[in-house]
């Protein structure tokens, strides 16, 4: 059970991600913006874990 758990986490994760980059990119066109929010990304996952663990 924790195996499938993690593997779908890790894949929402990164899906969540390159999403975001790819919505980014097509709204702003800039690569920057694109990668400023795929780590705004990372800092929220970072701050639920910390917060509500």
């Amino acid at each position: 059970m924790k195996n499938g758990v993690r593997a779908t986490v890790k894949t929402g994760i990164s899906f969540g991600t390159a999403l975001a980059i790819v919505i980014s990119y097509v709204k702003w066109q800039s690569i920057l913006w694109a990668m400023i929010h795929g780590v705004f990304g990372w800092v929220y996952v970072i701050y639920y874990v910390i917060v509500y663990r």
